[in-house]
């Protein structure tokens, strides 16, 4: 299993990535993790989008569902679309809201995806066994574990402290974890985590790596990085177009 930053700024594109976006593969399988904004963009100078065989959107915030209208785009008339249409696995109401970002009208995109509500749970996906839990934000959102070839990534989506993203997370091989939020008094409950966290749910969960991802443009992710370190060593900040062997 390979992971592939493509865009990794957190609540927005920031000066040097994307907004979230990640490719992982397996056997010959393309999964596109997250489509935040701007990362359409950087995504076809690393793959042909032709090759994309699903996509799953942890949530439909902005900053990690928005490149699905170039997606679209791109489907339609490029002229280089050969495939029918794409797996879009999305919590229930992506449709119509993706439907909305992409025309004032709500016009169908049924054409180029295919809509695939999901909940927390366990599904198949191409090699992939998937497990999905809720996470501590306030949209519905899902972090996802995805197993293949006896290896295990974790990607904790958007999240507060949160004992079920633990769990999902036990004992996998890479935990790539938001760290949006500076360790600072006052933070709003129930919606990032800060570095510190992220290494204490890394810690808790008992992964090989963490992978640090979502910060901010504003926020100091060199001092993210430091604060995951305090309490779980094996801590990395990710860049775009960083691949990873899971």
């Amino acid at each position: 299993m390979r992971l592939t930053v493509v865009g990794c700024s957190g609540s927005g594109p920031g000066p040097a990535s994307p907004a979230s976006c990640y490719l992982v593969e397996h056997d010959g399988f393309r999964l596109l993790v997250d489509l935040g904004n701007g990362s359409f963009g950087a995504l076809q100078g690393l793959v042909d989008p032709d090759t994309v065989d699903a996509v799953f959107l942890s949530h439909l915030h902005a900053d990690h569902c928005l490149d699905v209208a170039p997606f679209v785009v791109w489907h339609r008339y490029s002229g280089r679309a050969t495939r029918g249409r794409v797996p879009l696995l999305a919590p229930v109401g992506a449709e119509r809201r993706l439907a909305l970002a992409y025309d004032a009208d709500g016009e169908g995109l049924t054409d180029v995806f295919d809509f695939v509500p999901v909940g927390a749970g366990h599904l198949d996906l191409g090699p992939f066994a998937v497990e999905l839990a809720r996470t501590a934000h306030p949209m519905e959102c899902y972090a996802i574990r995805l197993t293949g070839g006896g290896r295990s990534l974790v990607y904790t989506g958007d999240t507060g402290a949160s004992a079920a993203v633990v769990d999902l997370a036990r004992g996998a091989d890479i935990l790539l974890a938001e760290a949006a939020h500076p360790d600072v008094p006052g933070l709003p409950p129930d919606l990032h985590l800060t570095g510190r966290e992220a290494g204490e749910h890394a810690a808790a969960a008992g992964v090989g790596r963490l992978l640090l991802t979502h910060v901010p443009p504003w926020v100091d992710s060199a001092a993210q990085l430091a604060s995951a370190q305090a309490v779980f060593p094996a801590a990395e900040l990710v860049a775009p177009g960083a691949r990873y062997d899971v």
